[in-house]
C-alpha cells in the first residue's frame, strides 16, 4: 500500500489532467462536446474532493489494504467513465 500522501497526489494529478482535457474539449472541440465537457467540470471537482476525503478518513473496521484497494478500483472506474464521456 502506498502512503496517503502519494495516493492524494496521484488523485490530484489525474483530476487536474481530466479537468484540463475537459477545458480543452470545451474550447476547441465540436459544439456537441462543449456542453458535455462543461457539465463534467463540476463532476471532476466533486470526485476529487470525495476521494481525497475518503483517503483522509477511512472507514473503521475495514482492513486498510482492502479499503485502499477498493478505493483505487472505484476511482479508476469513475475516471474511465469520465474519459468515455469526454470522448463521446
Amino acid at each position: 500500500m502506498a502512503n496517503k500522501r502519494t495516493l492524494k497526489k496521484g488523485i490530484q494529478l489525474i483530476c487536474e489532467d481530466l479537468f484540463a482535457e475537459c477545458v480543452a474539449v470545451s474550447l476547441y472541440g465540436p459544439e456537441a462536446n462543449k456542453d458535455n465537457a462543461e457539465t463534467l467540470l463540476p463532476v471532476i471537482v466533486k470526485m476529487q474532493d470525495h476521494f481525497i476525503n475518503r483517503i483522509s478518513h477511512p472507514e473503521p473496521g475495514i482492513n486498510a489494504n482492502t479499503y485502499y484497494k477498493d478505493l483505487r478500483e472505484k476511482f479508476t472506474a469513475q475516471v474511465n467513465e469520465i474519459l468515455d464521456q469526454i470522448n463521446a
